[in-house]
């Protein structure tokens, strides 16, 4: 069988090559950068991912020179190409040119890794440091503003980009990744997912045997349910329990319409638990380290860990009342591999930064993955192939497209805070607003709020400051393309910066307050509304994924929050775009949300945002 080893980096976007390229019918492995070579020797050809790392810094990782004595095809990614060049003999060097986010760049259509593209190429960097001499043999094949982005060797058969072919915003990326494989490598054979349904299967049967039985955490999302669905399959009906735990913090009338729709999956024994009091309230103490409860608790990664801590509390009580422990049993979730990525797995990558903790990574989890008692059926694969997967095993399409939901709920849509962040220097705040003023040619004013925001910048997590932008028009008229490239360009410009949202409704003189904010059963309640209102008005089947966002920001006295509307369009959710009002839904649907927001809950929310960027540099959810 043909196979390609992608030698993992540390890039977030790692398992997003891997999808690609078996998308393309290609068989891969995905291995360690270190990985010895006895391991890939068989291999038809080698794919080197991004990373956070710098090739030139002490804390590089290590890897065999001889990978590139074996005389493979060779496809080297944002670090895999600066490695590349490198190890040729060429030289990178730090903050040339800092790039995040989607980037026009000239191609060499002559390169057979362009061949049928045009000379000009949307593509998605997310880079700090770029090649400045190249090596001997390696001819310069794209360019962004005199930075090199790509280059190529024929007579080693050795390509590279600075760029991300393997993401959605490098519109034309998958017909990269084809002419690699089917002409640079000149590989033939098709690999299907209907494969990696029977080896999941198989899998299940394996490990669980005639007799064991498993415990699946429901959420109600495609995820789950496919994992539910695959152990109905593989098991008999009294092998599987379905526990389904709301927490306090789901969507509204979540829970109900979970429970409604798991009994269609056969599952026979299934049990709802209502546990928002244990999550607010209860003190943990998770790695030795004494936690204080959610409902206290502001810094984002402590409130998931808490949150994925408590899941498995819940559960594990739960499994007792059947007579069940893990000693024995198996815990099954519908953890994808992009969790994993982000959660900075070591299972995963040796390499990847964690960006954020997922609830279905947490240590706890992990220990129990260790002892061999955790089943993820999907485990390989990303949103869209376990949407597809949905499909080729019946499921009903009100569960098959479903939009996700993290498990955290909206725990980590809600930025608590003790009080406002420390105030940006004021020369920042000078830079920044002449910056608007300047490259918005006058058509917008800007502020920084005085909170934070998670981000994902060059592989690494970042936890920064929110800045927002204000349009002296009708904010329903504006040119939306207008702001986004804007908000595109701010965070390469100024590094404190990883998000931007624009101002639909509220004040924009007042002065900016932030008097904190702490998850309770009020503030819940209160996102839960605006949230219904978001989605009953903006979701459609263009877009991924539409929420709200709560947070601690007011320029109207008595009314103590903000939010902002979160609508992004991805495939596989490592990269996103914002949705465009009047393009990927019309503006008569985000004028009514506003509207509906500010008639139910005005006399709370002071100002409404749309949030305006992608996904890097921030992430989707905002902790």
């Amino acid at each position: 069988m043909e196979k390609v080893a992608i030698l993992d980096c540390g890039g977030q976007y790692t398992k997003v090559i891997d999808r690609k390229v078996r998308e393309l019918g290609v068989y891969t492995d995905i291995f360690p950068l270190g990985v010895a070579l006895e391991e890939i020797k068989d291999h038809d050809a080698i794919i080197l991912s991004g990373g956070p790392s710098s090739v030139w810094a002490d804390s590089a990782p290590a890897y065999d020179a001889g990978i590139f004595d074996l005389g493979k095809p060779m496809l080297g990614i944002c670090y895999g190409m600066q490695l590349i060049n490198e190890h040729f003999g060429g030289r990178v060097k730090p903050s040339v040119k800092t790039e995040y986010g989607q980037i026009a760049i000239s191609v060499d259509p002559s390169c057979p890794l362009f061949e049928g593209l045009s000379m000009r190429e949307e593509v998605l960097m997310s880079h700090g440091d770029a090649v400045v001499s190249l090596a001997p043999g390696f001819v310069r094949v794209a360019d962004t503003d005199g930075i090199c982005a790509g280059i190529y060797s024929p007579e080693k058969r050795i390509v590279a980009v600075q760029f991300h072919p393997e993401v959605d915003p490098t519109v034309h990326g998958k017909k990269m990744l084809e002419n690699f494989l089917r002409k640079i490598c000149a590989l033939t054979e098709v690999y299907t997912l209907e494969d990696r349904i029977q080896t999941s299967i198989d899998m299940i049967r394996s490990r669980v045997g005639e007799d064991g039985k498993v415990v699946v955490l429901v959420s109600g999302g495609v995820d789950s349910a496919v994992t539910a669905a695959l152990l109905c399959r593989a098991l008999r009906p009294d092998q599987v329990y379905g526990i389904h735990v709301d927490h306090g913090l789901m969507r509204k009338n979540e829970s109900d319409l979970i429970c409604a729709n798991l009994a269609s999956l056969g599952l026979v024994n299934m049990q709802r638990i209502d546990a928002e009091d244990a999550f607010f309230h209860t003190p943990l103490v998770i790695g030795g380290e004494q936690y204080a409860p959610l409902c206290e608790t502001v810094e984002p990664e402590k409130k998931r860990a808490i949150i994925g801590h408590m899941f498995f509390v819940v559960t594990e009580e739960a499994a007792k009342n059947l007579n069940l422990d893990f000693d024995t049993a198996f815990l099954a979730q519908g953890t994808l591999r992009p969790d994993l990525i982000e959660s900075g797995n070591p299972d995963v990558s040796g390499y990847a930064h964690k960006i954020k903790t997922h609830h279905n990574d947490v240590g706890i989890i992990r220990e129990l993955r260790d002892r061999g008692h955790v089943i993820e059926t999907n485990w390989d694969w990303h949103k869209d192939e376990v949407r597809q997967v949905a499909r080729m095993l019946g499921l009903d399409e009100e569960i098959a497209s479903r939009q996700p939901f993290p498990g955290p709920g909206l725990g980590v849509r809600m930025l608590c805070c003790d009080g406002p962040e420390p105030e940006q220097p004021a020369d920042r705040q000078a830079a920044f607003a002449r910056f608007v003023a300047e490259n918005g040619v006058g058509r917008y004013t800007a502020a920084l709020g005085p909170v934070r925001s998670v981000g994902v910048q060059g592989d690494n997590r970042s936890y920064k400051t929110l800045s927002s932008l204000y349009g002296e028009q009708d904010p329903f008229r504006v040119d939306w393309g207008d702001v986004m490239d804007l908000a595109k360009r701010i965070p390469n410009e100024f590094d404190f910066i990883n998000r931007v949202v624009y101002c639909l409704s509220g004040d924009q003189q007042g002065a900016i307050t932030c008097d904190g904010m702490h998850i309770n059963h009020e503030n819940a309640d209160l996102l839960r509304e605006i949230d219904s209102i978001v989605t009953s008005h903006i979701m459609n089947p263009a877009i991924a994924q539409c929420f709200a966002v709560l947070f601690p920001l007011s320029r109207e006295p008595g009314k103590p929050y903000s939010c902002a509307i979160r609508a992004v369009c991805t495939s596989d959710f490592m990269t996103a775009r914002s949705a465009v009002p009047g393009k990927d839904f019309t503006l008569e649907a985000l004028s009514a949300a506003v509207s509906e927001i500010r008639a139910a809950v005005g006399d709370k929310i002071s100002n409404i945002y749309y949030d305006v960027t992608g996904k890097p540099p921030a992430t989707v959810e905002w902790e």
